[in-house]
């Protein structure tokens, strides 16, 4: 189903050694692009002291926004064998860097490329990954008198209360998984007084 997508559930750690380099490989969990960067800045901050501090990251359920970087390695040497590797599981809204601690060796760029493909691969296997689904919320305004009903449908089993407002006039937003919202949209719609706001 569209709405449905694989991320991991929480941090994790892989390494992996090729000619006595060493490669530090984390996965986390992110929501957004800001977030992955701040991410970034707080390794490369952290392993000040590495030769490359390499990067990829996949962000929405649709995988539609994604970058890596090779933090001064050849050309797609290393961002982009860490982004395969994402892709490789199919995973979305995760962030991979792999930290290298150069052993006095040259790798090559074939061994550049398999060796953070595989340090990456290291990090998500470890990782708990987790089936989750795109969610959607709709914001509405409604009379008092329509509370019985208006709750009936926030309590369902598929919805859950975001924010609530209850007054003279009442204010309510509730999300849903994507390919539900349209119902909830209609019987929300259905019940006399509701004013539909927005439809995220």
């Amino acid at each position: 189903m569209a709405d449905e997508y694989r991320t991991i559930a929480a941090p994790s750690e892989g390494k992996y050694t090729e000619k006595m380099s060493r490669f530090l490989a984390f996965a986390f969990p992110v929501a957004s692009a800001p977030e992955a960067k701040a991410v970034i800045a707080d390794m490369a901050n952290r392993y000040h002291d590495a030769r490359h501090v390499c990067w990829a990251y996949m962000i929405g359920p649709e995988r539609r926004e994604y970058q890596s970087s090779d933090n001064g390695e050849p050309s797609g040497t290393a961002g982009k064998p860490i982004l395969g590797q994402i892709n490789s599981f199919e995973l979305t809204d995760v962030l991979i860097v792999v930290v290298r601690y150069f052993g006095g060796i040259k790798l090559g760029t074939s061994g550049l490329i398999q060796a953070y493909r595989e340090a990456a691969r290291e990090a998500i296997s470890a990782a708990t990954i987790e089936q989750r689904f795109a969610q959607g919320t709709v914001a509405f305004t409604f009379p008092y008198l329509a509370m019985n009903d208006v709750m009936r449908l926030a309590k369902a089993g598929d919805v859950a209360i975001v924010e609530q407002q209850f007054d003279n006039s009442c204010s309510m937003t509730l999300r849903t998984r994507l390919d539900n919202l349209p119902t909830l949209r209609s019987r929300l719609a259905a019940i006399p007084g509701i004013s539909l706001i927005d439809c995220l």
